[in-house]
């Protein structure tokens, strides 16, 4: 079923819409199977996890930490991904930077925009975006490709659209702006029941893991 599910969401997406399977929790077997079915792009929120799953598929596909970050594991999480979507400090972009500069790397990441300004969720608040930006301005090894919105937790995926469109908004202000080390390339919006909407309003990434593997678990 995982491999139906993979083949139809890929039909489905809009061409220069990339597909990262969010594997949280799931068996090797299941995340080894949409590979075969076409993923390119594996999301994962934990290191740990990562660090089990990696010997098993290593660089056949991109790997993109979508969880929050905690410092003391930035060193192997720049060793490991190839795109970080979760900045939402300077102090993270600048050990980002150090890490990458000690891998002999250019790390590419996006800033996580918390769109519902919600407390309990990581990110940072819309107008405080550009700040990151200008931080990144310096920096030798980072380069910021873009933005990432999660939105409030929602019964109805519409209800999600304004969020979208002011990411978007905010999307499109910082790359007119033309910074350096800075290239506007991915909206990461949307996950297994609004990347529909989310692909409306502009996302060109999408993070799909219910609608691949079905129901967690645990």
């Amino acid at each position: 079923m995982i491999k139906e599910n993979v083949q139809k969401i890929l039909q489905e997406l809009p061409e220069g819409v990339l597909l990262v399977a969010a594997v949280k929790s799931r068996s090797i077997e299941e995340i080894k199977d949409a590979v075969d079915a076409g993923v390119k792009i594996i999301g994962e929120n934990y290191l740990q996890e990562t660090e089990k799953l990696f010997p098993y598929i290593e660089h056949i596909v991109k790997w993109h930490y979508i969880g929050s970050i905690q410092k003391k594991k930035i060193k192997k999480i720049v060793k490991i991904f190839d795109m970080i979507e979760t900045i939402d400090s300077v102090d993270v972009l600048l050990e980002i930077d150090r890490r990458a500069r000690d891998e002999g790397k250019i790390m590419p990441v996006l800033i996580e925009v918390n769109s519902g300004k919600e407390k309990q969720k990581s990110g940072v608040y819309p107008e405080q975006a550009e700040h990151l930006v200008d931080a990144a301005a310096s920096l030798k090894n980072v380069l910021i490709q873009g933005l990432m919105t999660m939105g409030p937790f929602v019964d109805d995926p519409e209800k999600l659209r304004p969020y979208f469109k002011l990411t978007k908004e905010l999307f499109d202000h910082i790359r007119v702006r033309e910074t350096k080390n800075v290239q506007m390339k991915y909206l990461s919006m949307g996950m297994s029941d609004s990347y529909k909407v989310a692909i409306q309003e502009g996302a060109n990434i999408v993070r799909i893991g219910t609608s691949i593997f079905g129901p967690r678990r645990r």
